[in-house]
């Protein structure tokens, strides 16, 4: 299972989250009562929930959740007293941090997690299909910059390069990108 991160000003509530995650089949927790450990840890390591029992030792916490929002995928969440709810959740709901008023009870708890983990999963996919899309735009820059070079140095047409290039990677056995690699290779510096 992934990991997860406790940050609680409380041993006690430390103590209890850690059990509802350890039922919950998280079985790799760490542990810490501030934020800057917190920000230590995050660095070296990459959890999949990070849960904040603010307030912390050395800060709230919300600013903790917004960097870690910003820094990294995981799943966060934010418990905070009942009538701090809404100016939490006001400050860091732009960023996916998911906030739960304390006392809760343990429904909440585990509709919020499976709730982070959800959008967790679907935010990974996301990247994963934006990755694969940045490949193909490299992909296709680069089939370009091949197509003008033979348009300058051959006097091809945009369609009569395009051709080329496709012929030649069919002819080959190889990629466009390949064949476009050996065609900037011949005529750029």
């Amino acid at each position: 299972m992934d990991r997860a991160l406790i940050v609680s000003g409380s041993d006690k509530a430390m103590e209890t989250i850690a059990q509802f995650l350890h039922t919950y089949g998280y079985t790799n927790m760490t542990s810490t009562a501030s934020g800057s450990e917190a920000r230590r840890l995050m660095s070296s390591m990459e959890y999949a929930l990070v849960i904040i029992n603010a307030p912390l030792a050395d800060e709230f916490g919300h600013e903790l959740s917004i960097t870690i929002a910003e820094n990294t995928s995981a799943g966060i969440i934010l418990l905070c007293k009942a009538d701090l709810l809404e100016d939490v959740s006001d400050k860091v709901g732009d960023y996916g941090v998911c906030v739960i008023s304390r006392p809760m009870n343990r429904t909440m708890l585990h509709q919020s997690i499976r709730l982070v983990e959800a959008v967790r999963s679907r935010m990974l996919g996301l990247k994963r299909e934006n990755s694969k899309l940045l490949v193909k735009i490299d992909e296709m820059r680069l089939i370009n910059r091949a197509k003008c070079a033979l348009m300058q140095y051959l006097k091809l047409t945009e369609p009569e390069a395009h051709r080329y290039i496709e012929k030649q990677a069919m002819d080959t056995r190889s990629t466009r990108k390949d064949v476009a690699l050996r065609i900037l290779s011949t005529y750029e510096l």
